[in-house]
Parts: C-alpha cells; structure tokens; sequence
C-alpha cells in the first residue's frame, strides 16, 4: 500500500462529522490562485483532518501518456498494438493527480468495487483505491462501473489548505459522481462553478469563498 495513501486513510479515520471538515467536497481554484499548478484546477478532497489534507485533481489531464501505456510499464499487459482492452479500459484517460508524487497511480471509482484493507471509502458514492490489482481489474474487464486513473496527488500540510481558503485560493462545494467520472474533462471546472450559480466568465479572483 502506497505510503501516501496510508496517510490519507489514516487522517479518514480522525476526520469526524464536524462540518469543518471538507473530505468528499471539491475544491475550485479561483482566479487569483497563486500557484500556476492548480490554475482552474478541480480537486476532489480524499481526506482532510487537523493533520492536514490530500485530494485529487480531477480535471487536468496527464497529455503524455495513455492508460495503454501505464499498463504496459506496470507489466499488466504486453506491448503490441494487438492487445485488445475492454471498451472502458481502451477509452479511460489517465489524470494528473496533483505535484506531489506523481509516479504513483490513485483510482478514483464508484463503489461497487472494494478491496479490503486496500480501499478507502471517501463518500457513498466515490472509493479510492492505489493498488495495482484494481488496474488489473480494470484492463480485464472485471474493474468498478465508473473510475478515473491520476498520477500524483494534491497534499496539504496541517492548516495550509484552511489558509488558502481563507485567502480565496479556493471555492468549496459538493462533490457528485457525475462530475469526478465525466470524460468531458474541459467541461468540468465550469460545471463545478455552476452547481454554486456561479458563472466562470464573471467569476472575480476577490471573491469570497463558498
């Protein structure tokens, strides 16, 4: 299990139900976000808690390299243009996760696939999984109706994400599983806006946060 993703099972385990906590909610980037990485970035927050927060970006794609690929260098298929994949496997986009860690593979998915002691349920609807099987589920056919492969993920030190919002670095709304697993990935960041009435095109970097 990814050392990364002990830690973010590990801060879901002390998140409790106080609403200051935004574990299952999105993170939008506002104008004025000051860290070029996540410009109009979409992140969906896996685990957040007073030890701090790890989340998934889920619309900035990973333009270098196909699901395809990934399977091939993790030895789950063989090379050759010959090797035919399920119609989700062939057609599934491989996200950039976040900065931090971008070597490793987190699977977003719906919950009817589990793995004990390797998933973490974030919500009732949306599971997170880093291990190689559920890629290799996926690849043959076997995997969750609905999932999304990112590489790397987005980490937060204790308070740090509390003081980006404060500073509007970022908007907060709920997160659905329509949005995380649309393939309509240039779509999503206004979508997101959208679910708070909020039009990108008016949207000010001075705003307030939601």
């Amino acid at each position: 299990m990814l050392r990364s993703f002990a830690m973010a099972k590990a801060q879901k385990a002390k998140t409790t139900a106080s609403q200051s906590y935004l574990d299952g909610q999105l993170l939008i980037a506002m104008p004025g976000m000051q860290d070029s990485r996540f410009a109009r970035t979409v992140v969906f927050l896996c685990a957040h808690s007073a030890d701090g927060a790890m989340g998934i970006m889920v619309n900035q794609p990973a333009r270098d390299i196909t699901f395809r690929d990934l399977l091939v260098q993790l030895d789950i298929i063989p090379e050759g243009s010959e090797i035919r994949l399920p119609e989700a496997a062939d057609n599934m986009q491989v996200y950039r996760g976040g900065p931090v860690e971008t070597g490793r593979g987190f699977v977003l998915h719906s919950t009817d696939y589990f793995i004990k002691t390797s998933t973490l349920p974030i919500d009732d609807h949306v599971n997170l999984t880093a291990t190689l099987e559920i890629l290799k589920a996926i690849a043959h056919g076997n995997g969750p109706r609905s999932a999304m492969l990112a590489l790397g993920y987005a980490g937060w030190a204790p308070g740090q994400l509390e003081s980006e919002i404060q500073a509007n670095g970022w908007l907060t709304c709920p997160a659905t599983p329509e949005l995380i697993f649309d393939t309509d990935i240039d779509a999503k960041y206004d979508r997101a806006l959208a679910q708070l009435g909020i039009d990108s095109s008016r949207l000010s970097g001075e705003a307030g946060h939601a």
